[in-house]
């Protein structure tokens, strides 16, 4: 076998199905292998959008996406979609061509340093040699990616090293799977560390990340709420660990979080976080002067537990996956009929969420994004993900929409990258064949990878395109209102082209622009209800303000509600 076929051969044995990809010349072999090995292909618009479908297919599924590009500009196009997956900690596997070994170095056509360029990027780069056994590369990328702190493994693959012989001996998967299986358990003296400050704590409260992420984790979290309902707030990745609809669930934390979560961090004693980056969208951090309470940290990545011990010193710190620690802690409770006393603080919490709600301009003459969403969120069922691009839908979406599960929500957190909402519906939609796929965009962020439609089109995805076309980058526009006076410098894009129309020459047989609120209501649950790629274009309001914000250098107690949910 040459190495493009132990590539191939390799994948079946992962289990991989398919790869999202966009074929060249330096990596014709490995793409025509893959294709005689039986695995689908699906090739996108540009390779950027692969990578992103990859990750989108990562993100909705336990598997590993996998995508596959060419050389140069193929491989540097993958460079944003790889950064993204490294922010948002989510194992992904990109293959690249590259020109034969003695090449490289020189000024041959499309080649570049991939190594280099990625290097801080993903979590490896591995250029192939011919030392190198070809199996042992791809099957141990697939468990590094997935390991640890999971991320993307970027392999380099020359051209003459595909060609060449190479050895392929079915080493099974699980040799490589057991190679990072390590698992770390708190022992019985940290359990009872952890519940005797959970216990002198009156009013405590769980931060969920993504680092939770998973059914295994989501389930356990679930279960020590159900015995503890200990008020609970998350991180926009953390959308859809818990279980949204509980009186004690506050809602998103950060910047542009919901009022309740962004009160009731104000007034915990201890914080205890799950799976977190403590990244600067949180705003204020627990730790920093005003937000002195407690805090116990749970994290697969010890670098991120060191920062936060030198930098926040809790109480209490655990280096390891969340779901082993919450079953310890779980096992430790039930044999120790662990109880909590903090009736009132629950009290208070439900009070928060009742009193604090979300609310916008009901008496605006145009269209609101906030509107659309309050209306999906009483459409979005149980078997529903949600993809989103970023800027003010994508924070409107994860305010008022209630995710059913983990994995249900999906968007661009640590990286926050425009055009990420279609390529990774693409991916969502192949993971998960019979669920309902929405993918909610902007104008600003549809445009970036405006060519999925074609794809979505061409592969006749039931995908569901709902576009918030409010004519600008608003939020951006929304800072140029406070900052420099409603000068809208790069941010104005009105224009008469109808996105619906187009969408309908790309072959979505629903395709339908709302412009009279009257139609609105309808539109969306025959838009839910449509078969096949259906695209449904909302016309906004280009003046709307994301609100609650917190501005920038400001703490939680700034939050500003605006002047729909301001009290008297």
């Amino acid at each position: 076998m040459n190495n493009a076929q132990i590539l191939a051969k390799s994948f079946v044995d992962l289990g991989v199905k398919r790869v999202f990809g966009f074929s060249g010349a330096t990596i014709l072999p490995a793409f025509h292998a893959i294709g005689e090995y039986g695995i689908d292909i699906i090739v996108g618009a540009n390779e950027q959008s692969c990578a992103f479908a990859a990750g989108g297919y990562s993100r909705a599924s336990n598997e590993v996406g996998v995508a596959v590009v060419t050389s140069g500009p193929a491989i540097t196009n993958t460079l944003t979609a790889v950064a993204d997956a490294n922010a948002d900690s989510i194992p992904l596997l990109v293959f690249a061509g590259q020109v034969a070994q003695t090449k490289m170095g020189t000024d041959e056509f499309q080649t570049i340093n991939v190594a280099s360029i990625f290097a801080d990027a993903a979590k490896k780069v591995i250029l192939v040699n011919e030392l190198q056994n070809v199996e042992e590369i791809v099957k141990d990328a697939y468990f590094l990616a997935k390991s640890g702190k999971p991320g993307p493994v970027v392999i380099d693959f020359p051209y003459d090293i595909q060609l060449a012989e190479g050895e392929y001996h079915a080493i099974a998967p699980a040799r490589f799977q057991n190679k990072y299986d390590e698992e770390r358990h708190l022992g019985e003296n940290q359990c009872r560390e952890f519940f005797e400050l959970l216990q002198k704590a009156k009013r405590p409260l769980l931060y969920i990340g993504g680092g939770l992420n998973s059914e295994a984790a989501s389930e356990r979290i679930r279960a020590f709420n159900r015995r503890y309902q200990v008020p609970s707030i998350w991180s926009l990745m953390g959308k859809g660990i818990l279980n949204e609809k509980g009186d004690w669930a506050l809602g998103m934390l950060g910047m542009f979080g919901v009022p309740a979560a962004n009160m009731a961090i104000q007034d915990t004693d201890l914080f205890v976080a799950f799976g977190i980056r403590w990244d600067d969208r949180v705003s204020q951090k627990v730790g920093e002067s005003g937000l002195e309470a407690d805090i116990a940290y749970f994290d697969v990545n010890p670098e991120k537990v060191q920062e936060v011990r030198f930098a926040r010193s809790p109480k209490f710190s655990f280096i390891g996956k969340a779901e082993t620690a919450l079953d310890d802690l779980l096992r430790y409770a039930e044999e120790h009929d662990i109880k909590l006393d903090i009736g009132e603080w629950q009290d208070y919490a439900r009070q928060l969420k009742k009193n604090n709600t979300l609310n916008f301009n009901r008496e605006s003459k145009n269209i609101l994004q906030a509107e659309v969403m309050e209306l999906l969120s009483g459409l979005v069922t149980e078997n529903c993900k949600i993809t989103t691009g970023v800027g003010n839908h994508q924070m409107f979406a994860a305010q008022y929409l209630i995710s059913p599960s983990p994995k249900s929500f999906i968007t661009s957190g640590g990286y926050g990258t425009m055009g990420f909402s279609l390529p990774a519906a693409i991916g969502a939609q192949y993971a998960n064949p019979n669920d309902t796929i929405i993918a909610i965009d902007g104008d600003g962020s549809l445009l970036m990878n405006f060519g999925e439609l074609f794809t979505i089109g061409k592969y006749e995805l039931p995908v569901k395109v709902l576009l918030l076309n409010n004519h600008g980058d608003c939020m951006v526009r929304n800072v140029q209102d406070l900052v420099y006076e409603g000068s809208y410098v790069g941010t104005k894009k009105i224009t008469s082209v109808s996105f619906a129309n187009v969408a309908g020459e790309m072959g979505f047989k629903f395709h339908r622009r709302v412009e009279d609120r009257a139609e609105l209501k309808k539109s969306l649950e025959e838009f839910i209800a449509a078969e096949g790629p259906s695209f449904l274009e909302v016309m906004t309001d280009v003046d709307e303000m994301l609100y609650p914000r917190i501005p920038v250098g400001k703490g939680y107690n700034d939050m500003v509600l605006g002047p729909y949910m301001e009290k008297d």
